[in-house]
């Protein structure tokens, strides 16, 4: 299988990471923002860097569009997976249109109330993983699989 994995730096780059003993199997790319934490924990990976920030930026959003849409010619992904944020949405939609599977993890730290990513792309993915009951009650579907973290990750 071939993943793409799209998620804003940081946490919820991060909530991707903690999956490593499942995307290790297979083959994979990433897309994610040109920080300092990114290039260091994504060190010999293939990683394309998307446009940010993505909150009010409409053309940040058009960017990250249209590179979606060349990322998903040239990686041919057989899933799109993404933990957010903003640079999820692109992605998403553009994957769905292709009739590419999607899997959306929604973050750990949003119990009561889902994430703004969650609730536009919640409705569009084909699983919808979550991490607490409430957030399924919260969104309405998707899969409580419990709390992932990584070993020596707190939250």
């Amino acid at each position: 299988m071939r993943a793409l994995f799209v998620a804003s730096s940081g946490g919820h780059l991060a909530h991707l990471l903690w999956l490593e003993a499942w995307w290790r199997e297979h083959a994979r790319a990433w897309v994610t923002f040109d920080t300092e934490d990114a290039r260091a924990r994504l060190a010999g990976e293939v990683v394309y860097h998307a446009a940010h920030p993505t909150n009010r930026s409409v053309r940040n959003a058009w960017k990250n569009w249209n590179m979606a849409r060349s990322v998903l010619d040239w990686e041919q992904p057989d899933v799109v997976v993404s933990s957010g944020a903003g640079v999820a949405v692109p992605f998403i939609v553009a994957a769905r249109l292709r009739g590419i599977s999607t899997v959306f993890l929604e973050v750990i730290d949003r119990i009561d109330q889902p994430s703004l990513t969650a609730r536009v792309v919640g409705p569009l993915v084909d699983e919808l993983v979550l991490q607490w009951p409430e957030q399924r009650q919260a969104l309405g579907r998707g899969t409580v699989v419990g709390p992932i973290l990584g070993l020596g990750d707190e939250l």
